[in-house]
């Protein structure tokens, strides 16, 4: 069954059942505190039943008891069409109650808005692909393609219970899928009067998370020491926040610099743009800037410094953490860089490693995701851009399937949705899960076409 342009298949059921399953799922409390602290089975059985409710089979599988996951497959009306992923995970990060407006876990539902942690980070997502194919269910639509739906445990931290998982013990749950689409992208962007965007995620940069460790001579903190493992430590960590990295544009970052200087009226970059080119273009695009700005280079972090348990004794061994992000392409550059910051007296080693992702912008997806963005918001501008963190894309990518972020959602201006990721008063407009459910609809019910799985493999690898 095909929809109507009205998408007359969407009864008034769905867009009830999007904000309940956002409020409910938040209500469920699935902190991953890393480490493999976590539980997100209750959320997960929650997911099951309303797909097996739908008549779609859910198969609940867990690397370690409580650690859940929920894969289903809805089979297409085109079975040459490669399948296509949507997955959401369920876990979300810790949130202090008493920083909230209203509790984090409360999923209340005030003036218009679902409060609480996961509103954004992304149980709101997980609502909508729930919903959307319950409706589809009750109407008897059926999508071109087969959609693989998995929801994940432990995407906060390392997703070993998660998607990793999934790819190393269940790659035959994914036969098939070419392409995937998830979180952090389609979200209404308010760059200026009159100017509306809508990233749509294309790429991401590799995760990069470093322990640093200096040794020296430890000894009384009255004695002169040459050998102090903290000042190695501390004049390392200070070499690595203050580096400035070189710009390095990937084809994602390049398309995205040069659609938003076309909508901002401005010359685009040339083929060999220099850094100050790059960084003067970014100066005119005002808050359209903060899109782009994070992905131009590499970066590194100091988070994380351990030393010493006492005030007069100097500790032989001092430990740092960086958060680190490395661009595609990028990586041996980083590598290199780091060497070179640290010294000969600090080593540093990965406490968590994960590969950059590209993906085509001119794939017939990315044009089906753009074209139903700006059909529901006319006047608005669907634009690539390159996520400065990570997903469970990266490991999804093992096996061959293309990422995208595409959770779409129309946000009234002012409305700081990148300043909610892990953020305080986490909330979504109910609005915005409207919105989010038809978007998702006419992108999935409109593309049969998968992308080539050779000409799309993502780099880093």
């Amino acid at each position: 069954m095909t929809p109507g342009p009205r998408q007359s298949h969407l009864d008034a059921q769905v867009f009830e059942e999007v904000v309940r399953a956002t409020s409910e799922l938040i209500r469920l409390d699935t902190t991953n505190r890393g480490g493999g602290e976590g539980n997100e089975r209750a959320a997960a059985e929650y997911v099951a039943s309303g797909l097996a409710d739908a008549g779609i089979e859910p198969r609940l599988l867990e690397k370690k008891a409580g650690r859940t996951n929920v894969v289903a497959r809805i089979e297409g009306t085109d079975p040459t069409a490669g399948a296509l992923l949507l997955h959401g995970h369920l876990d979300v990060v810790p949130a202090e109650p008493a920083d909230w407006t209203v509790h984090p876990f409360s999923g209340e539902v005030r003036d218009g808005v679902v409060w609480g942690r996961g509103a954004i980070d992304m149980k709101n997502a997980d609502a909508m692909a729930l919903s959307l194919v319950r409706a589809w269910a009750r109407a008897g639509v059926r999508p071109p393609r087969d959609i693989v739906l998995a929801f994940t445990a432990d995407e906060e931290d390392s997703a070993e219970f998660g998607s990793d998982f999934l790819v190393r013990e269940h790659p035959e749950l994914f036969e098939g899928c070419t392409e995937g689409i998830s979180e952090s992208g389609a979200f209404t962007f308010h760059a200026g009067p009159g100017m509306r965007l809508y990233p749509v995620a294309a790429g991401e940069r590799g995760t990069a998370w470093l322990e640093l460790t200096a040794h020296g001579r430890a000894g009384h903190g009255s004695k002169v020491n040459h050998h102090n493992a903290v000042s190695r430590l501390a004049a390392a960590v200070h070499r690595i926040g203050e580096h400035q990295w070189p710009v390095r544009l990937t084809p994602t970052v390049r398309a995205a610099l040069a659609r938003l200087a076309e909508l901002h009226g401005l010359r685009p970059l040339g083929p060999d743009a220099q850094d100050a080119e790059v960084d003067a273009l970014l100066a005119q695009l005002g808050p359209a800037a903060a899109l782009i700005e994070p992905t131009v280079r590499n970066s590194a972090n100091p988070t994380v410094l351990e030393a010493g348990y006492k005030v007069n004794v100097i500790p032989g061994t001092a430990k740092a953490r960086v958060d680190g992000r490395m661009l595609p392409g990028a990586e041996e550059e980083f590598h290199a860089t780091l060497d070179t910051l640290t010294g000969p007296d600090v080593r540093w080693e990965f406490q968590h490693r994960e590969i950059p992702l590209q993906a085509p912008v001119d794939s017939p997806l990315f044009a089906a995701m753009g074209e139903a963005l700006e059909h529901f918001d006319p006047g608005a501008h669907a634009v690539p851009y390159c996520m400065s963190g990570g997903t469970d894309a990266k490991q999804f990518s093992r096996l061959g399937i293309v990422g995208y972020g595409f959770t779409p959602l129309k946000l009234p201006e002012g409305f700081d949705y990148q300043a909610l990721f892990h953020g305080v008063d986490e909330r979504v407009p109910v609005e915005a899960l409207h919105f989010g459910v038809r978007v998702l609809d006419r992108t999935l019910l409109g593309t049969a076409t998968a992308t080539d799985r050779d000409a799309t493999t993502p780099s880093g690898g």
